[in-house]
């Protein structure tokens, strides 16, 4: 399927052959495949998690936490070639200079990194990582990994449905925005909650009714709060590029680990029967 190899060119660096000219129509089927992506790296970075609980696992000793989550969030990096931290630096040291839209586009086309760049991927990664780890030792890191992956994948789709403006006339951005259909983009929203239901009862570490809930419940947060980002950063530079949406991808997974390691309070697990 062309439009799902294209998904895995754009995205990652896996060794998918892409199609020679990739038109608009074909770039926006491709951006609605993007959780799919998001499902196939989350899996892979689950595996290696898992797998390093078991080999760094020490006799009569509390299975390992930080390692795990740091090599976790490293392999989605490197599998992606760091784009998307790349663009949350760009972003970054954009909204770190003083001046309008053009200044800011201008501080985004520049290839180093400044001091707000780094200052970003570093809180964000470290964000990450923390939570990744509070998540395993609370048994559910699999499950956690695999639905950020998801969540933040699915950021980017909704990042350019039909009437989101790109913020350049060249570049992704120009590309992708807008190509998105919104009947592409709600059966995509749709699909990753149902997988991130089907994860949290089928983890491995442990899945239940709790966790399938908690997983859809870290989706919706990750999704709402990539929704307010994406309508600020159009509100600053005008539009989407694919360092937004390299941004948006980070932030959303950020904050769906974060939700994944929190403890669910008392009163809402007994509204929802799950207590």
């Amino acid at each position: 399927m062309i439009e799902a190899r294209a998904a895995f060119t754009l995205l990652t660096v896996l060794p998918v052959r892409g199609p020679e000219r990739l038109d608009r129509t074909v770039a926006g089927r491709a951006m609605a495949l993007a959780p799919l992506v998001g499902l196939v790296l989350g899996f892979v970075s689950a595996l290696l998690v898992v797998t390093t609980r078991i080999v760094t696992k020490v006799p009569h000793e509390r299975p390992q936490t930080m390692l795990p989550a740091v090599l976790g969030v490293a392999l989605l990096a490197l599998l992606t070639r760091g784009l998307h931290l790349d663009g949350l630096a760009d972003v970054g040291d954009a909204f770190g200079v003083r001046g309008g839209r053009e200044r800011a586009l201008a501080v985004m086309r520049e290839s180093t990194i400044g001091a707000f760049g780094a200052i970003t991927v570093l809180f964000v990664v470290l964000v990450q990582v923390s939570a990744l780890s509070v998540a395993i030792t609370a048994h559910r890191g699999t499950v956690s990994i695999l639905v950020a992956a998801m969540a933040g994948r699915l950021a980017a789709t909704l990042s350019c449905v039909e009437g989101i403006p790109s913020a350049r006339p060249d570049g992704l951005g120009a590309l992708v925005a807008g190509s998105v259909r919104r009947r592409d983009a709600v059966l995509a929203t749709v699909g990753v909650l149902v997988v991130a239901g089907l994860a949290g009862r089928l983890d491995y570490d442990g899945g239940d009714t709790g966790r399938a809930v908690r997983a859809i419940i870290a989706v919706a947060v990750g999704v709402a709060v990539s929704t307010a980002l994406r309508r600020w950063l159009v509100r600053r530079f005008g539009g989407i590029t694919g360092d937004t949406l390299g941004a948006t991808i980070e932030i959303t997974s950020m904050v769906t680990l974060l939700t994944m390691a929190s403890t669910i309070p008392n009163p809402v697990l007994r509204s929802l029967g799950l207590d």
